[in-house]
């Protein structure tokens, strides 16, 4: 099954992989704060991930890992 990995070091909170994803399992994380003041995005749903790397293609700051 595959899994992503957001690296809160690098993530701006931006939410363009959140539109990107496909099956709508990503979300900003309104709970936390990164580091540098940003909600990071996070993994809703691990089930409904298919691997098929859109959120990884899309991060203007490589802050998502997709391991499958």
């Amino acid at each position: 099954m595959p899994r992503i990995i957001v690296d809160d070091v690098h993530c701006k909170g931006c939410g363009l992989c959140v539109d990107a994803c496909p099956k709508g399992v990503l979300a900003l994380d309104m709970a936390r704060i990164t580091p540098k003041g940003y909600h990071p995005a996070k993994l809703v749903d691990q089930s409904g991930c298919i691997g098929c790397s859109s959120c990884y293609l899309t991060c203007p700051d490589v802050a998502i890992t997709v391991v499958r």
